[in-house]
């Protein structure tokens, strides 16, 4: 059944995601001090733990932010897999790359179910006084998941046009 090789690989990769993204979590905060750098590759990659209460880039909603970002994130869960679903048995690409985002917005959503301090953000890169926000691997998740869907509709629309 082609449509099983979808699923497989949307349910393995956002598995894979949100696992990785709670046990990294586990461990950034196990070990390290909030606030404070720990340099991993000289200056240019640092594991820095802080918590995030908002969204991504800082937005913030007030105190409400924890409930309203969960609900967005509940929204976004939904719509990955209902897109999921209605995608062709061979779009695997695609599979994959809602899989990585379905996997990165469940990984934050765990965070801001099990804690009022926000979501765990621990990986800072940059150098010198020149810093990219501290982000997870939940964040890279959705990241990559989001570039490599817009790419799909990209040549999906190209090869509509000239197909």
């Amino acid at each position: 059944m082609p449509g099983s090789i979808n699923r497989r690989i949307f349910w393995g990769m956002a598995a894979g995601v949100a696992i990785a993204d709670v046990v990294t979590k586990y461990f950034a905060e196990s070990l390290l001090v909030p606030h404070t750098p720990h340099r991993v590759i000289g200056d240019v990659l640092r594991f820095t733990l802080a918590y995030n209460p908002g969204a991504a880039f800082g937005m913030s909603l007030g105190g409400y932010s924890r409930y309203a970002f969960a609900a967005f994130a509940i929204i976004a869960l939904v719509v990955l897999w209902q897109l999921h679903r209605s995608s062709a048995p061979g779009e695997r690409l695609k599979s994959l790359a809602l899989g990585l985002a379905w996997g990165g917005a469940a990984g934050n959503l765990i965070d801001r179910i099990r804690s009022t301090r926000g979501v765990v953000d621990f990986i800072d890169v940059g150098a010198g006084g020149i810093r990219f926000w501290t982000f997870n691997v939940a964040d890279s998740a959705v990241t990559v998941g989001a570039i490599l869907l817009g790419w799909i509709i990209i040549q999906e629309d190209r090869h509509k046009k000239h197909g």
